[in-house]
């Protein structure tokens, strides 16, 4: 994993789904960049992002949509 200090330049960023609406608890993640996904805090988008690799993240989903840490 790796930190970008400004990442608001990067591409698209999207908001996840299972953002609330209400500006709690929201990431975005910027695609379009080959085998890395750059997370943040959507309520920081100028603050620092992170970089993780694209096969930890897709793990990553797959556990959380799996249950495996719980609600």
């Amino acid at each position: 994993m790796k930190t970008i200090p400004d990442a608001s330049a990067l591409s698209r960023w999207r908001k996840s789904s299972y953002s609330n609406g209400q500006g709690a608890e929201c990431i975005e993640v910027a695609d379009g960049i080959p085998g890395a996904v750059p997370v943040r805090d959507s309520k920081d988008p100028h603050g620092p992002a992170l970089v993780f690799p694209a096969h930890g993240w897709t793990s990553f989903l797959a556990a959380v949509k799996g249950g495996e840490f719980g609600n």
